[in-house]
């Protein structure tokens, strides 16, 4: 099950609540509920968090097949990368790529968000093997992608909740 935090709350009266934060769970809870009860809501929202985890968790061969469909889709098969794989040591970064081996690596952080968001990164990668710097060329391949606003967005909300959470 790993790490799993419960904070109890007196101002929360009925919903449980759960997320991951790294490989840590973090239990949201009433703080009247008897430990039986924690043990119960913990248990089943832990499975729940498991399987849809398991349901948004691309393998690394999965990112490679999505990163050609993404290359083809959005910059003209013109992005292809040798190797796309998750890594678990990108901790301020959600994704990075190397042209000179034309590697590009995701953080493990994005498993279990939404499949437009990896999509966003993995082509945001991509661009970077057309072009290497954050130039208006760059953002004009990665801007084509409709839900680019709302991913930055998503990820940008994200990255706040984690700086604000002690």
């Amino acid at each position: 099950m790993g790490e799993v935090e419960i904070r109890r709350s007196a101002r929360r009266k009925r919903t449980v609540r759960a997320y991951r934060e790294g490989d840590k769970t973090i239990v949201l809870m009433p703080a009247h509920l008897s430990k039986a009860e924690e043990e119960r809501h913990v248990r089943s929202l832990v499975e729940r968090l498991d399987r849809r985890e398991q349901r948004v968790r691309p393998s690394d061969d999965d990112l490679q097949a999505r990163a050609a469909q993404l290359s083809i889709a959005w910059l003209e098969g013109r992005a292809v990368p040798l190797s796309v794989r998750w890594v678990s040591n990108q901790n301020s970064r959600w994704g990075s790529c190397t042209n000179v081996d034309r590697s590009i690596r995701l953080s493990d952080r994005l498993k279990g968000m939404p499949e437009w968001v990896i999509d966003y990164v993995l082509l945001h990668e991509l661009a970077h093997l057309i072009e290497p710097n954050h130039s208006k060329r760059f953002w004009a391949l990665v801007d084509a992608y409709p839900e680019t606003a709302k991913a930055k967005g998503f990820l940008e909300g994200v990255s706040w909740q984690q700086r604000s959470t002690p």
